[in-house]
């Protein structure tokens, strides 16, 4: 009997010792990884920036690749990209949260089941299925209102909102059912209608599970590329208007990598370094808010 708990011990152990191992060579890997991923781009955009200068790549105003004189300022496709996400989070954030709270709080049963199904099928549908539903709904649209190109920066907004809504519908209904209901039917207790109960009391109590969502909402907007590319239009300026193109930092480089060469590719791998670096601030802001809402 000895011998054979001594055996059983030490094949558990065994397996226990194998088992941590191989967590470890997948923790090594996705570590390796990154780190590889960020010294391809980095390492590449560095030649392209000494070149260009800092300055005049984050801050120059033209973007005109295969002149004579060439220009790689990426100034406008950098506010492009804040301005669409910006808007696409105008939308997205409202028509979200009030979406969380009616499934938090009042669709039950099947009719809950029907709207669960519904914002995990929107999750699930590949970018280029929404830009060719705006291409083919929004786009128009926007051209019989105007009587001029649909292909805009308002359908760009129009697209990502709808597109980041399951992120922030989804985190959002976590953070308010992770409030406890005693702060709802304490409100409700004192007097409070059930809507001022939601809004004074359930949602300032999830407000750090919201930031988190819209945090990675924002980030889902930024890095967005195929469903842009089909109806923003495209032109590499500052947009003074919901109705000019726009082009964003992803679409710039989508739009030009396959024939560029050279300083040119160079400083589209520096673009995708910028992108990188506000994807990496925006997960840094996620983590934080995270803390804070341990603690």
């Amino acid at each position: 009997m000895s011998i054979h708990t001594d055996s059983s011990k030490r094949a558990f152990y065994a397996k226990e010792k194998a088992f941590r191992i191989l967590t470890t060579v997948a923790a090594t890997f996705s570590i390796i990884a990154v780190i590889v991923i960020c010294l391809f781009i980095f390492g590449n955009s560095i030649p392209a920036i000494s070149q260009i200068g800092l300055g005049n790549f984050v801050f120059g105003m033209e973007w005109k690749p295969t002149a004579g004189n060439p220009s790689f300022g990426i100034f406008p496709m950098i506010v492009g990209s804040v301005y669409v996400t910006i808007g696409a989070i105008i939308i997205g954030v409202p028509i979200g949260i009030l979406t969380a709270v009616y499934m938090a709080q009042y669709s039950k049963g099947k009719l809950y089941k029907l709207v669960s199904t519904g914002v995990n099928l929107m999750a699930g549908i590949p970018s280029i299925i929404y830009g060719f539903f705006g291409l083919v709904l929004i786009v128009p649209m926007i051209t019989r209102l105007t009587n001029r190109s649909g292909l805009t920066m308002l359908a760009a907004i129009i697209i990502l909102g709808i597109m980041i809504l399951p992120t922030i519908i989804t985190l959002t209904e976590t953070a308010l059912r992770a409030v406890p209901k005693a702060y709802f039917n304490g409100a409700v207790a004192l007097g409070a209608t059930k809507e001022r109960a939601i809004f004074t009391v359930q949602i300032p109590a999830a407000k750090q599970g919201i930031f988190s969502a819209i945090i990675l909402g924002i980030g889902r907007a930024i890095g967005e590329t195929m469903a842009v590319i089909l109806v923003a239009g495209g032109q590499a300026r500052i947009p003074t208007s919901l109705f000019r193109g726009v082009r964003t930092m992803t679409m710039n480089i989508v739009l030009e990598m396959g024939y560029a060469a050279g300083l040119h590719r160079e400083a589209l791998v520096a673009t995708g370094a910028i992108l990188f670096i506000f994807i990496l601030l925006i997960n840094l802001a996620f983590v934080l808010s995270k803390r804070k809402k341990v603690k």
